[in-house]
């Protein structure tokens, strides 16, 4: 068995080999990196560094390099939801910075059997308010939708809105039934942004 999760292992890093971390700026402070799994937000200023979410576990090493650039202490972490590919580099990343995510998906992501780095230090309810690099930066759980701990993240002075996988660009969303997901949810959170 121990070989078999080996080889299982070694193969899942393989698939990560030629990832290749894209950063692009989207406006104001906030910037994007695009490698495999959901987007990360940046936001970018003389406070730090604020990461939304951390893609993968073995592609940690490779965005830690690309923030490198930015030359940055990271700060802060924030988790749209607990799925692996927005959670992965937890671990990694949390040994650097506070990770705050909503109440959910701390609790899931205990359920999985997190290590203590990998888990939210700081957990809300409704909404959390940070004021980062000279604008408001407020993070909302607007209710189940893609799953029950989803957060949306607005950077007014920026004017944009992270939203993890309450939206799906160019392919039909999934909901998480499993993980507290409903699709009235989905449909009620997506009308509540667009009324944003």
């Amino acid at each position: 068995l121990a070989l078999g999760t080996s080889l299982v292992a070694v193969k899942a890093q393989g698939q990560f080999d030629n990832v290749a971390i894209k950063p692009t700026h989207v406006a104001g402070n906030v910037y994007m990196l695009e490698g495999s799994g959901g987007n990360i937000g940046l936001s970018v200023g003389e406070d730090g560094l604020l990461m939304i979410d951390t893609q993968f576990a073995p592609l940690a090493e490779k965005i830690q390099a690309a923030m490198r650039e930015i030359d940055r202490q990271l700060e802060y972490v924030l988790n749209t939801h607990h799925h692996g590919d927005h959670t992965g580099g937890n671990g990694f990343f949390g040994k650097q910075a506070t990770v705050v995510a909503h109440e959910n998906v701390r609790g899931r992501l205990l359920g999985g059997s997190s290590d203590k780095e990998a888990l939210p230090t700081i957990t809300f309810n409704e909404q959390l308010s940070l004021h980062f690099n000279g604008e408001d930066v407020q993070v909302m759980h607007i209710g189940p939708g893609h799953t029950d701990g989803d957060s949306i993240i607005y950077f007014k002075t920026s004017n944009v809105l992270h939203m993890g996988d309450q939206f799906f660009n160019g392919r039909f969303p999934f909901i998480d039934l499993g993980s507290g997901g409903t699709v009235t949810g989905y449909a009620k959170n997506i009308e509540a942004v667009l009324a944003m």
